[in-house]
């Protein structure tokens, strides 16, 4: 007689999503960089290449937003959870990342300390994000 258990097993993320989810943390990193650069120097060129590197995160971002909702709508109940917490991440990372693009937008001497402590925020929540993104999501399978 043989025993029938079910087994959690993490199951990835699709390539294209991982491919989105792979742009918004190097690019919000680069913007904390590029905004301490700016901090130490107050060359006006650092603030410009933050709100590039900041622009860019958000329109990866974004896409990468739109698919883990896609993917918590379609998503089986056991999965649910995680992939919530994953999207509310995703979408704190977005929202104050779209605040911080606005904060860059004034006058880049008027940036300082908000746009600095924002970006920092931001890179730790992509960092979470992508944490939480390639990790897996559990999966229910009978073994």
């Amino acid at each position: 007689m043989s025993a029938t258990y079910a087994v959690a097993v993490p199951r990835p993320l699709h390539p294209l999503h991982a491919i989105l989810l792979a742009f918004p943390l190097p690019l919000f990193l680069g913007a904390l960089l590029s905004d301490l650069a700016y901090a130490r120097s107050f060359q006006v060129q650092w603030a410009n290449f933050a709100s590039w590197l900041i622009a860019g995160g958000l329109l990866v971002g974004g896409f990468a937003l739109l698919w883990a909702l896609v993917g918590l709508i379609r998503s089986a109940p056991e999965r649910r959870r995680r992939m919530a917490i994953y999207f509310v991440v995703l979408l704190a990372m977005w929202g104050l990342g779209f605040v911080n693009a606005l904060v860059h937008a004034k006058d880049a001497f008027a940036t300082m300390p908000e746009g600095l402590y924002l970006s920092a925020v931001v890179a730790v929540l992509a960092l979470a994000a992508s944490w939480l993104g390639y990790s897996g999501f559990p999966s229910r399978s009978v073994a």
